[in-house]
């Protein structure tokens, strides 16, 4: 199943959802035949925590998502929305935490001039980013920052929600802790360099690279996150992200060093991850920086993973 929080008629609620329709579950729940259902829904709930695997009303949910793909699919045609009529938000609005990977894909890190490790010769690059400021709802236009506005690229990336609190885990336990799964588009700046005519210390370049992830905007989220239960393999995805309709990054999450089941191990050996944080798995190659193309008011990002849906990121100045 696919969810997502989303505003109707100003009230933010949980919905069921595609490309075409978002139904909203509340609706859903109240028309469903079995009273454990109706009465078992947690109406007004627009937390995608407690619907997913991990959260107590799960199993509800499950059975009226399931009745709404079965012997309730005329009850979703009838109160579902269109798109025109709904409008999607962040699937998880405040994380405790938002990781990152960086040089996950190997192709990526050749095409950026670096050279390429086996996973038994290396380890995760995990950085985060401020989540309050960073994360911006599916459709919200991402401002180009005037502190340094010539080298904003892209980077299409499938994002994991943790479900439950874990710590320790081996990569055979990873996979039961995801809540779901969604996309990121983690905006970063190339050429961030503050104080232009300072004195370089050894650690410059690090800090430039870090500090221009950090921009207002810069991690687009969304639309909705996928359960386990649909999305049964994380490495089987295909990817693609397209600028004002030109494809710029195809691959699949097959291609990642690190699989999701190792990167969470990893950050679970000395971090204890929480309901709700975010871990975003890398990129692959074909970000802007290659060609040197970078994105300009007026431009649109089309970030697309198998299983979950499209991201669109308009850019303005």
């Amino acid at each position: 199943m696919r969810l997502c929080r989303c505003e109707i008629g100003g009230v933010t609620q949980v919905g069921l959802y595609s490309e075409e329709l978002v139904v909203p579950l509340n609706d859903a729940a109240a028309r469903h035949p079995a009273p454990s259902v109706r009465d078992g829904f947690p109406t007004g709930c627009d937390d995608l925590l407690r619907l997913l695997p991990g959260g107590d009303s799960e199993s509800v949910t499950r059975q009226l998502v399931d009745w709404l793909w079965g012997p309730g699919r005329e009850v979703g045609r009838l109160i579902g929305r269109s798109m025109e009529q709904v409008r999607i938000l962040l699937p998880v609005p405040k994380p405790n935490k938002l990781l990152l990977l960086a040089g996950n894909y190997a192709d990526h890190i050749r095409e950026g001039g670096g050279v390429a490790t086996e996973r038994t010769e290396t380890f995760p690059y995990v950085f985060m980013k401020p989540a309050s400021t960073t994360l911006i709802n599916p459709g919200t236009p991402v401002q180009i920052p005037n502190v340094s506005p010539k080298a904003i690229d892209w980077e299409l990336e499938l994002a994991v929600v943790i479900g439950r609190r874990m710590k320790g885990v081996s990569e055979a336990e990873a996979l039961a802790g995801v809540a779901g799964y969604t996309v990121i588009n983690d905006l970063s700046d190339r050429k961030f360099r503050p104080n232009p005519g300072r004195k370089e210390r050894p650690k410059d370049s690090f800090f430039d690279w870090l500090h221009g992830k950090w921009h207002d905007g810069f991690c687009p989220c969304g639309p909705c996150v996928a359960s386990p239960q649909s999305i049964t393999d994380p490495q089987g995805l295909s990817m693609q992200l397209s600028l004002n309709g030109e494809i710029r990054q195809r691959a699949s999450t097959g291609q990642m060093v690190f699989p999701v089941a190792a990167v969470i191990a990893f950050i679970a050996s000395f971090v204890t991850l929480e309901p709700g944080d975010i871990i975003s798995t890398g990129t692959p190659a074909g970000v802007g920086h290659t060609t040197g193309t970078f994105l300009q008011p007026g431009d649109e990002l089309l970030a697309s993973i198998e299983g979950i849906g499209t991201l669109r990121t308009p850019v303005t100045g």
